[in-house]
């Protein structure tokens, strides 16, 4: 019994380390799963077997989502924000309370408590950023704001340090290792969560292309990798997720690059998507009105020799972002999946089959971003190396925060370099 015992542990990924993990930690027993569905989805879908059942009831719940998707859309930018912020909220909650309940952390003061506390210091740190990037003129025309800006991050020091400090105030004797275990789950889920929906909302102020693309890419990939799993899949993919197939992995690749070719070519002609976010100070609200860049312009490409034959065309005409999009595709595909294995995983070390069971049929919001914010990322990494140049914008916030020599200094400078150029002649000509 003891052997069968060690070989069903070795076969669930579980190792003696890990039993002796839990026994000193109180134990991760199975989390009872409950049939969360709706009650007018069950009598609807009572006649049908469980499979084609969980079919229907995640095929509902998917396009009311995606419909939830598109009413946050068209709110606008903000609404966008607002709505980025709370799902890191609810993120985080669920990864905090699986490790409160798992490991039984009812007794250790403070556990909670610092938790949150520490995710309001990492948001004030990360937002405070932004609001000084993006909205610096009506930072530096109101006087808290402008010093609140200044000493930015001294405060967030400040408040981070408070909270440390708190934490070894609350060190109790027979706890001491499991609270260094929790203060590390919640740093780890601090940077998990926190600092990607951060990404996000600067992939947002490239331009709402940037958001929307990349998202609609992990969820078309989540949508066809199972239609095509459900339908054809028989060749298991990884043993993480004992449900997933090499056919639906496949199958998901190619709809998913293909549909962010078509969804990339639609966006690209409308400025209210490709133009950057901007703060309207005359306004005070968030302008997305601009000449279009390079990347959103139609251009002519040649077609390759090989494919001229087949498609019977020599050139096609289409936007460079539709390029980018292939990137972006791919990643979702390919790379993208491979956060919802890592959360696989998770939850198998835990013995929980969902993070919560907000949405029936999907489990937790966290279920429904875990390659969300892998995705966020790589998209983020990917303006930067590739697409994102100086921003005049920037230079010029940072040019006005400089004392008048120092203006001077530089002004000078840049006038000599643009008569070398003969630039400033030429335009003194004019």
């Amino acid at each position: 019994n003891l052997q069968e015992s060690e070989s069903e542990n070795k076969l669930d990924g579980e190792t003696a380390s890990d039993s002796e993990s839990k026994s000193e930690f109180g134990g991760s027993p199975p989390v009872p799963t409950s049939d969360d569905t709706p009650e007018v989805l069950n009598r609807a879908l009572s006649n049908l077997s469980s499979r084609w059942k969980n079919w229907w009831v995640r095929g509902i719940l998917t396009l009311a989502m995606i419909t939830f998707f598109f009413i946050i859309i068209y709110l606008g930018p903000m609404v966008l924000m607002t709505i980025v912020m709370c799902v890191q909220i609810k993120c985080f909650h669920e990864i905090i309370t699986i490790g409160y309940n798992v490991y039984h952390s009812y007794d250790l003061p403070w556990f909670r408590t610092l938790s949150w506390y520490f995710l309001l210091c990492v948001n004030y740190f990360f937002y405070g950023e932004t609001v000084t990037d993006y909205f610096f003129t009506l930072v530096q025309r109101e006087e808290p704001l402008r010093i609140l800006s200044k000493y930015h991050r001294f405060i967030s020091f400040a408040l981070y340090l408070t909270g440390f400090c708190m934490f070894v105030l609350s060190l109790v004797k027979k706890h001491y290792r499991l609270q260094f275990y929790m203060f590390g789950w919640t740093h780890v889920t601090l940077l998990i969560v926190v600092t990607q929906s951060h990404l996000i909302i600067h992939n947002l102020f490239e331009g709402m292309i940037w958001f929307i693309v990349p998202i609609s890419c992990v969820i078309c990939n989540d949508i066809m990798a199972y239609m095509f799993g459900f339908f054809f899949g028989r060749t298991p993919l990884i043993k993480l997720s004992p449900k997933k197939t090499w056919e639906g992995f496949i199958g998901g690749f190619f709809a998913t690059v293909l549909f962010g070719l078509l969804l990339s070519y639609v966006m690209s002609g409308y400025r209210c998507f490709t133009c950057p976010v901007e703060f309207n100070n005359d306004t005070n609200s968030f302008t997305v009105d601009c000449e279009p860049s390079e990347l959103f312009q139609l251009q002519e490409y040649n077609i390759p020799l090989v494919l001229q034959s087949v498609v019977g065309w020599k050139t096609v005409r289409m936007y460079p972002f539709q390029i980018h999009s292939i990137a972006l595709s791919t990643f979702a595909s390919l790379i993208g999946p491979f956060g919802g294995f890592f959360a696989s995983g998770f939850k198998r070390a835990f013995k929980i089959k969902d993070f919560a069971n907000t949405i029936p049929g999907h489990g937790g919001i966290m279920d429904r971003f875990d390659c969300q914010y892998l995705m966020a990322t790589f998209v983020n990494v990917y303006i930067a190396s590739f697409i994102r140049g100086p921003n005049p914008s920037k230079l010029i916030q940072q040019f006005l925060t400089l004392r008048p020599d120092q203006q001077l200094h530089i002004f000078n400078t840049l006038k000599a370099h643009l008569v070398d150029k003969g630039m400033l002649g030429s335009l003194e000509d004019a």
